[in-house]
Order: structure tokens, then sequence, then C-alpha cells
């Protein structure tokens, strides 16, 4: 027996609602890059390219490399890939590093200022989404450049962490996590300024809570129109 058939009634229509929206949510309604997508894409979307305008550390770290122009290095990197040992000597090169090519290794050596602010200007086209211009300058798509800086960068950071240049060894972290993996991770998204999306962010974060709630209130009102109630 429904104890409150109003009420019961109220949060029925409010569940079907619920409901309704829920599929308008899923359809691809809204739009996208060249393509209408449903609202979870086109929010996701949104705020992974206000994040990306967020995340831009890549002038930073140029100041931090210019500060370690004319401090040598020399460190032999392992490449498992044959084929890919000599994309990775002349990007190397490109850079100013100078490169002897052996049997799954590759033996580098120069200023390290130099090759972070080769391997910083790599970044910012991959950053800018210009993969043209990284397949004109190296021969590789966008995220492979990436890919191939993040490996270099790491073995050139375990080997001034060895030789106890942790000063280098923390620039080259930060060169490799704050600007390589963030141009790997956000290549081909347009970054966004959140002043320039404010009203639909507030509105978002405004609708989920709202949507939240008529979910909990639907449920409310249902359990207590049919009379279950929490007695202490």
């Amino acid at each position: 027996m429904i104890a409150n058939k109003k009420e019961f009634g109220g949060g029925l229509v409010m569940m079907a609602g619920f409901w309704v929206v829920f599929a308008l949510l899923l359809s691809p309604l809204y739009p996208g890059q060249g393509k209408k997508v449903n609202m979870l894409d086109y929010m996701d979307s949104l705020y992974n390219s206000i994040s990306k305008n967020s995340a831009y550390y890549i002038p930073e770290i140029v100041k931090k490399a210019d500060k370690l122009r004319g401090s040598s290095f020399s460190v032999t990197l392992k490449v498992e890939d044959k084929n890919s040992a000599p994309r990775i000597a002349a990007m190397l090169r490109t850079s100013g590093a100078t490169v002897v090519e052996a049997a799954n290794e590759l033996k580098v050596s120069g200023d390290l200022g130099l090759v972070l602010n080769g391997a910083m200007a790599d970044t910012e086209l991959a950053y800018a989404n210009n993969g043209d211009a990284l397949m004109a300058r190296h021969g590789a798509e966008a995220k492979q450049v990436m890919f191939d800086w993040w490996n270099t960068l790491s073995t050139m950071e375990k080997s001034f962490t060895k030789q106890e240049k942790f000063s280098e060894s923390t620039t080259i972290y930060k060169a490799k996590t704050k600007a390589v993996e963030t141009a790997y991770n956000y290549y081909g998204i347009e970054a966004q300024s959140i002043k320039d999306k404010l009203v639909i962010v507030v509105l978002s974060l405004a609708g989920y809570v709202v949507y939240t709630m008529w979910f909990g209130f639907s449920i409310l009102f249902m359990f207590e129109g049919w009379g279950l109630k929490l007695e202490h």
C-alpha cells in the first residue's frame, strides 16, 4: 500500500524526469570537433582544454635551461628498437648534441642547456599542436617525438642523479614532467582560458549539484510516499 500517493507520485515523476534528462545528456546533441557529441564528451573536452591552458610551464623550463648553458654531460642511451636509433640520434644532433651510434645504444654528450632548449623547442611545437613542423623537423609524429624526448630526459636525469648533480637532475625532471609529458598528454587539444568559458563552467558545476540532488530527492519522496521511514 502507498501511504502518501501524492508524495510517491511526485517522486516517481521526478525519477522519470531524471532519466529523460539522462538520455538527453548521453545523446549526440552538443558541438564537438567537427561532429556532434554527448554532454559527457563535450564537458570532458572543455575541461581538458581549460586545464591545458593552465598547465603551460615551458617558458619556466626554458629559463632554467638557459642557466645551464655551458654545463657538459655525457650519457649512454639504451635503444631496444634498432629502427628508432637513427631517429633519436638525429633528434639529439638537431638540438646540438654529439651522438655516437653503437649497437643498441647511443652515446650522447654536449651542452646540457643547449640540448634542453632544443627539447623545449620541440615541446613548444607539440603543445601548439603543430605536428607538421615536428614532422618536417624530425620525420616523426608529434607524440613519437615527445616520447623520444621523455625517454632521453629520463636517462639524463638518472645519470645526473648518480653524479650527485641534483640541481641539474631536478631541472631535467621538471622539463620531462611539466613540459614534455604535458605536451604529449594534451596533444590535439586546443587550449582555452577559463575566463572565456566561465559561464559554462559555473552552469555545469551548478547543474551537477542540482542533478545529483534531483536523483536523491526523487528516491526520498518515493520511499516516504511508500511509507518507509527511518525511526530511532
